[in-house]
C-alpha cells in the first residue's frame, strides 16, 4: 500500500466514522477501487480497519478526555472507594459508566459471535453495504419524524443504554454505521441529537477499543515492515480527521437535523447498486 492510498482511506476512516454514513462503506468503496482488498485474504483487510480505527478511537478519548476522566474517577470513587453509594444514589458521571458499560455488551458478545463472518466476503460486499445504507437512512429518517428531543445526557436511562447498546451491535452490519445505528435509536428514545451522538460516541470507546486492539495482535501476522509506515501514517490521519469529524458533527447537530445524512446514504446506496448491476465495479 502506498503513502497517498494509507493517508486518503486515513482521512476517510477518520471523517465517516464519527458521521451517520458508515465508514465500513466508505473504506471498502475505496478499497475496492483502489483494489486493495483480496477475495482470498479479506480478513487482512479487516485487520488494517480495525487497526486504523485506534485513530479515531484516539481522537474520541482527546475530544472527550474531560469527560472520561469525570466518569472513571467519580465511578471508582462511588463503587469502589470508602464513599461507596448504592448505584440508585450515585451521580451522573457514575452512572454514565454504568450504562456505557452495559451499553456494550451486546457488541462484544455478538462480536465475538459472528467473528468469522465479519472477517469474510460477506461483510464487504457492495450490495449487502448498498442495501443497508439505504435501509437505515429511512429508518433515520423515521426517528427524526417521531423524534421528542427532550432527552438531555443526564436523563438517559438503563434501558436508554441497553436499547443503544443493541443498536450498536447493528452496526456490525456493513453499511449500517455505527454511529448511525445509536444515533437512530437514542432519537428514537427521546434524545435530542447532540445527547443522541454524544452518547453514541461515549459508548464507542470500548467496543472500538477492544476491536482495535484484538485485530492489532491478529494483523501482527500480516503486517511486514513496509506495513508500518503505511499504517501508521493512515492511523494518524484518523485520529486528525476524525477530530474534526467529532466537533463538526456536535456543532451541527445542534441546530440542524440528520436529514442530510439520510439523503446522502439513499443516493451512495442507489449508486453502488447502479455501479455493481452495471459492473462497473465488482461487488
Amino acid at each position: 500500500m502506498s503513502i497517498f492510498h494509507s493517508l486518503l482511506l486515513g482521512i476517510i476512516q477518520g471523517l465517516t466514522e464519527f458521521l451517520p454514513v458508515s465508514s465500513t462503506a466508505h473504506l471498502t468503496i475505496a478499497g475496492k477501487l483502489l483494489g486493495l482488498i483480496s477475495p482470498e485474504h479479506p480478513e487482512r483487510w479487516t485487520a488494517f480497519v480495525a487497526v486504523i480505527q485506534l485513530g479515531t478511537l484516539a481522537a474520541v478519548l482527546l475530544y472527550f478526555a474531560k469527560d472520561i476522566s469525570n466518569i472513571t474517577t467519580t465511578f471508582i470513587r462511588e463503587n469502589l472507594g470508602a464513599g461507596r453509594l448504592p448505584i440508585k444514589n450515585q451521580s451522573l458521571n457514575a452512572r454514565l459508566g454504568w450504562m456505557i458499560g452495559i451499553g456494550s455488551v451486546p457488541i462484544v458478545v455478538i462480536g465475538i459471535g459472528l467473528k468469522k463472518i465479519i472477517e469474510g466476503n460477506l461483510t464487504k460486499d457492495l450490495t449487502v453495504i448498498a442495501c443497508s445504507l439505504i435501509g437505515l437512512a429511512l429508518v433515520l429518517a423515521i426517528a427524526e419524524r417521531v423524534a421528542s428531543f427532550k432527552k438531555n445526557i443526564d436523563h438517559v436511562t438503563w434501558w436508554d443504554s441497553i436499547l443503544v447498546g443493541i443498536a450498536q451491535s447493528l452496526a456490525l452490519i456493513p453499511g449500517a454505521s455505527r454511529s448511525g445505528t445509536t444515533i437512530t435509536a437514542g432519537l428514537f428514545l427521546g434524545m435530542t441529537r447532540e445527547t443522541a451522538a454524544r452518547f453514541s460516541f461515549l459508548l464507542s470507546i470500548p467496543a472500538v477499543l477492544g476491536s482495535g486492539l484484538l485485530e492489532l495482535k491478529h494483523a501482527l501476522g500480516y503486517i511486514t515492515s513496509d506495513d508500518v509506515l503505511a499504517l501508521v501514517i493512515a492511523t494518524v490521519a484518523a485520529f486528525l480527521s476524525g477530530y474534526l469529524s467529532i466537533a463538526f458533527l456536535l456543532k451541527f447537530l445542534r441546530s440542524k437535523s440528520t436529514f442530510v445524512f439520510v439523503v446522502y446514504r439513499i443516493a451512495l446506496g442507489v449508486l453502488l447498486l447502479v455501479l455493481v448491476k452495471a459492473a462497473i465495479i465488482q461487488p
